[in-house]
C-alpha cells in the first residue's frame, strides 16, 4: 500500500485576491516563505514564475492593507 501525502492548495486556489486585506502582515510572511521554498525549487519554470508573481501581488496586497 502506498503512503498518501496531503499538499497545500496551487497558489490560484490560495490565493484570495480582494480578501487578503483579512489577512494579518505575520500570516502573509509565513506564506510567502513557504511558496518562497516551493518557487527555489521550480526557478525558472513557468509555474514557478506565476508563483512568484502571485506572491509578490498577495505580500503587496496585504502590506498596503496594514498601512
Amino acid at each position: 500500500m502506498g503512503v498518501v501525502v496531503a499538499f497545500r492548495q496551487k497558489v490560484e486556489e490560495c490565493d484570495a485576491g480582494e480578501d487578503d486585506a483579512e489577512l494579518d502582515l505575520f500570516t502573509a510572511v509565513d506564506v510567502a516563505i513557504r511558496d518562497l521554498r516551493e518557487i527555489v525549487l521550480r526557478w525558472g519554470e513557468p509555474a514557478g514564475i506565476e508563483q512568484a508573481d502571485a506572491c509578490r501581488e498577495m505580500l503587496e496586497r496585504v502590506y498596503r492593507a496594514a498601512l
